[in-house]
């Protein structure tokens, strides 16, 4: 049930993030027009990335990213092909906090000492169960039980097998650059701003119209701050903001959480 959801939501933001630093792989989606790139702002003076060849400040913002204790990601992803909305903070310690929407429905996810805490609305348990083929009669029984409440999923329960890299960092982060193909042929683009930062943006074109822009910070360590990608079949962006900040995870209480294996067995799945 949730698993499954959990899952989707976890590979659509490993492939975006990848694509942040390897435009040719991005795969962020938008059903709205397609975003702006950064901001055009003056650039820092002087130019921190200045000799640098947009190939080779690529290389550089995989580094940096990669060397991230914990970041904030906030942007719309694909899941089966349905947009879905993520704002995530994660940290290396496999803890995080964050929601997302789906399929017109929200649920907040929290995860600490390899427990996974999850709470959706009445649309987001619907879906996701109908989704998984359940009976009406179940499904509806399920959300009675779930009203209110966070559903509660120890790592190792049966049919949750994929909730173990939902915040986990480092796996997250690993697919950064691993192809270095990929971050060939960028070209620098006008410097632009990301919430108030400098950045120099990347941009690599595809045939058939396909463009993504790549934000990289100037000030401080050259993070990945913004990527956003414009024609083709799946506009859209993300950002990433909050890095190496704490990230504070509130268990649910006792008392106002479901444990999964509590469920009948035909919902773990």
């Amino acid at each position: 049930m949730a698993s499954t959801t959990l899952r989707a939501a976890t590979v659509a933001c490993t492939v975006l993030v990848a694509g942040a630093a390897a435009p040719t792989a991005l795969a962020a989606t938008a059903q709205s027009a397609p975003v702006a790139a950064a901001r055009a702002a003056p650039s820092p003076s002087p130019d921190p990335f200045k000799g640098l060849t947009a190939d080779q400040i690529g290389d550089k913002a995989v580094t940096a990213t990669q060397s991230a204790t914990s970041l904030r990601m906030t942007g719309r992803v694909v899941s089966g092909g349905q947009p879905l909305d993520v704002d995530f903070a994660v940290n290396d310690k496999s803890e995080c906090t964050g929601a997302i929407k789906l399929r017109g429905g929200a649920a907040e996810l929290r995860q600490t000492d390899r427990v996974t805490y999850m709470k959706g609305d009445e649309d987001f348990w619907r879906a996701s169960m109908t989704s998984q083929g359940m009976p009406p009669a179940q499904i509806d029984a399920t959300i009675e039980l779930l009203k209110g409440r966070w559903l509660k999923i120890p790592q190792g329960q049966p049919g949750t097998e994929g909730l173990s890299g939902v915040c986990d960092l480092k796996a997250f982060l690993a697919d950064l650059g691993k192809n270095k193909e990929d971050r060939t042929g960028l070209v620098r683009g006008p410097d632009g701003e990301v919430n108030g930062t400098p950045v120099a943006t990347l941009v690599k074109k595809k045939t058939g119209g396909e463009t993504t822009t790549v934000s990289v910070s100037e000030r401080g360590k050259p993070y990945i701050l913004k990527t956003v990608k414009k024609g083709g079949a799946e506009p859209g962006s993300v950002t990433l903001s909050d890095y190496d900040k704490p990230v504070k995870v509130v268990v649910p209480p006792a008392d106002e959480t479901v444990d999964l294996s509590k469920l009948d067995p035909g919902t773990a799945a």
